[in-house]
């Protein structure tokens, strides 16, 4: 059996759900070589948990070690690129984390969100990626974009169905909206470039332009995006804290709710839902809707298992879904989570990849397309108005 040695930069939420998802993968030894991250503290139990071979000291003894295939990406947004850069010219691949990347300001800036200017954000960010893209077509490893939605069985499962029939779409819904993320640097768009647009709407916005993609390559048509429409809003800032128990986000630049409309080349729409101020767990669902067909793919929540426990503490320690605020009475229990959000079929993908040469379903073309869109949608919302694309 091949094996294929990671390296993991850093130990967040991210970092749990693959070192997770690696113990699923087939038909390879996945060997979790080595674990570097900034913040030492946890580090050690980490690695312990996981069962990595060696801490490195710092991002350039890990890049120096010959023996490493892989360098999984797991940090804050604004690292993304730069790590990227440094993983590929150390002569491995990478795996890079979601957003591609974005607009963070300059070291001084403080409330990025509020100060910064939207089309200054979207023509930098754009050409960033440009640079960056000129500069992957002199590597000769390749970029893995961790987008987990492209792999969720029931996108797998619409892909297939579209492939075969050939239909038309004529409209994507999709969203991801919980109660908010704990993480500190989910506040602050200098450290994410945004809130939860780029945080959590990637996700569902990926998953559609993808889905899209699939069907113009299946019609032999030409994929395009045409126009952005985008409106974004801090909803929490209206309630005083003591009506906020039950919700963890708490922006300081960024927003908490986030709409966008998507006009194709073709016509066609899709409307993406993205929010930081929902109750009950995680919502994470995409839509395809032809002449012919309706597909429902629903990630999270779904009634595979239903659970009702009288109370909470009858229910201690228990998980039984992402972001719940309670244990207590009928509850979807989330089987197999990190195969229904597809973190195992993304990692197969990539290891398979990284070995056969071929090319990822999910590439730099996704994150490209989903940071462009993304940033449209933040200048759409500044100025009012569709954004010509």
């Amino acid at each position: 059996m091949k094996s294929i040695r990671i390296g993991m930069v850093g130990k967040g939420f991210i970092a749990d759900l693959h070192c997770r998802a690696y113990q699923k993968i087939y038909g390879y030894e996945v060997i979790l070589a080595g674990l570097y991250s900034k913040h030492e503290a946890g580090t050690k139990q980490f690695a312990d948990k996981y069962g990595f071979k060696k801490i490195y000291k710092s991002m350039e003894e890990m890049l120096a070690d010959p023996t490493l295939d892989i360098i999984d990406v797991c940090t804050p947004p604004f690292l993304h690129i730069p790590m990227a850069r440094q993983v590929l010219s150390a002569g491995k691949h990478v795996i890079l984390e979601k957003p591609l990347t974005g607009y963070f300001g300059d070291e001084k800036a403080v409330e990025v969100g509020k100060t910064g200017d939207r089309q200054k954000m979207l023509d930098e960010v754009i050409q960033q990626m440009d640079d960056f893209k000129e500069f992957l077509q002199k590597c000769d490893k390749q970029l893995f974009y961790a987008e987990n939605y492209v792999y969720a069985p029931s996108v797998v499962k619409s892909k297939e169905m579209l492939e075969k029939t050939k239909s038309k779409i004529l409209l994507l819904k999709a969203e991801e909206a919980h109660s908010g993320s704990h993480a500190f640097h989910a506040a602050n768009w200098k450290y994410t470039g945004g809130g939860a647009l780029i945080r959590q709407g990637c996700h569902p916005l990926s998953a559609v332009l993808y889905l899209k993609m699939v069907e113009n390559r299946a019609r032999g048509e030409q994929f395009k995006v045409a126009s952005v429409i985008g409106d974004m809003g801090n909803t929490i800032a209206q309630l005083p804290e003591e009506e906020l128990k039950y919700i963890e986000a708490r922006p300081k630049d960024v927003e908490d709710c986030a709409n966008v409309i998507i006009t194709f080349g073709d016509g066609t729409k899709a409307n993406i839902i993205a929010c930081d101020m929902v109750v009950g767990g995680s919502r994470n669902c995409v839509e395809v809707y032809t002449p012919s067909s309706v597909h429902m793919c629903n990630i999270s929540p779904n009634d595979a298992m239903k659970v009702y426990h009288p109370s909470a503490e009858a229910a201690q320690g228990l998980y039984l879904t992402e972001k719940v605020e309670t244990n207590a009475g009928w509850q979807d229990v989330f089987l197999e989570e990190i195969f229904m959000r597809g973190y195992v079929g993304e990692l197969q993908d990539f290891i398979e990849c990284a070995e056969t040469g071929r090319k990822p379903q999910a590439g730099f073309e996704i994150g490209y397309e989903s940071t462009k869109i993304i940033y449209a949608a933040y200048l759409s919302a500044a100025q009012g108005k569709r954004i010509d694309l």
